[in-house]
């Protein structure tokens, strides 16, 4: 057994064992050297394995074998296993640049306040088609605050680094999400009086994949949800709440539109447009359209494809919620 490393670099290998060995190699290639790797296989035993299997001779790494229970438990299993005061997360399709650890380590080691680090990312893969940051889509600059991150106006990179302490002083991952688990994990962190911080440097190459947990929007919206009702219960007499309660409602709204579209392409015009008119209640613009599919409800599924064919405005979250 080696001595104890300074990180724990926990990748999680359900369904992504053709992307692993491209994960596992780019911890091998970091700067620092002091670290250890445990590949958690999820119930995913014989690919996991095989893919492991070059990296298996490896002092510094372990490959940890479970029933499927979700990456918030996977991850937590292999957390109680790790070895280190720190933790990094990798997922298995993602990728390190080469300095990552070592400049997230330089800044958690400035400050002990500090419950967790992040960084910005460089999105490829599917749908990207040319270099992308994941800041250009998402806002982390400024003050890593629980308002701030429970508005969205400051958005934590899945790939972090966590202090071993503050992560287990919270009880670590919720294993009942399967879903935005991390979002719940940085809430609780910050509610808990533990400060974060974001490194405005793309230290990870984040792989788009269709048919991935992050390119399914309804699985997304409904996590969002029940983070929020849960960051609503925890925040109860504390005025952040407030923001809480705003947000859920937020991500209702816009759950319900994907219901009631849904349910419009199925052909059951009038249960979705019920779901439309609620999720689209302060828009103007659809109240009319809304109107409009009730007289005429042939149209309904037209209007709507139409909708998906045509430039949306930028992603805006934080400033809708908060005029909310």
């Amino acid at each position: 057994m080696l001595a104890t490393p300074r990180v724990s670099v926990i990748v999680p290998g359900y369904g992504v064992a053709g992307f692993l060995a491209e994960a596992i190699s780019s911890v091998q290639a970091q700067s620092l050297s002091d670290w250890e790797v445990i590949v958690v296989d999820d119930g995913d035993r014989t690919r996991v394995a095989a893919a492991f299997g070059p990296f298996a001779r490896e002092p510094r790494m372990r490959l940890l074998q479970t029933n499927n229970a979700g990456v918030a438990t996977a991850r937590n299993r292999a957390v109680a296993a790790a070895r280190a005061d720190v933790i990094a997360f990798l997922d298995g399709d993602d990728v390190y640049e080469p300095d990552y650890l070592a400049r997230m380590l330089q800044t958690l080691d400035g400050d002990s306040s500090l419950g967790f680090v992040a960084c910005d990312a460089q999105l490829f893969g599917a749908g990207v088609r040319r270099p992308r940051l994941y800041s250009q889509a998402y806002s982390i600059r400024g003050p890593v605050t629980l308002e701030r991150v429970l508005t969205r106006q400051v958005h934590i990179f899945t790939a972090a680094m966590v202090r071993r302490s503050a992560f287990e002083s919270i009880g670590g991952f919720d294993a009942d999400l399967r879903v935005a688990e991390d979002l719940d994990l940085w809430l609780r962190l910050l509610a808990a009086g533990w400060k974060g911080a974001v490194v405005q440097a793309p230290l990870v190459h984040y792989r788009r994949r269709r048919g991935s947990l992050s390119s399914n929007v309804r699985p997304l919206l409904d996590g969002c949800c029940a983070v929020y009702a849960n960051a609503a219960d925890m925040l109860a007499g504390r005025p952040e709440a407030a923001a809480a309660l705003a947000v859920g409602r937020h991500y209702a709204r816009r759950l319900a539109w994907v219901d009631g579209e849904a349910l419009i392409m199925e052909g059951k015009v009038s249960a979705g447009l019920a779901l439309l008119q609620d999720a689209a209640a302060r828009s103007p613009r659809w109240r009319l359209a809304i109107a409009v599919m009730r007289r005429a409800p042939w149209v309904a599924a037209p209007l709507l494809r139409l909708r998906r064919w045509l430039p949306q405005p930028a992603p805006a979250a934080s400033r809708s919620i908060r005029r909310r």
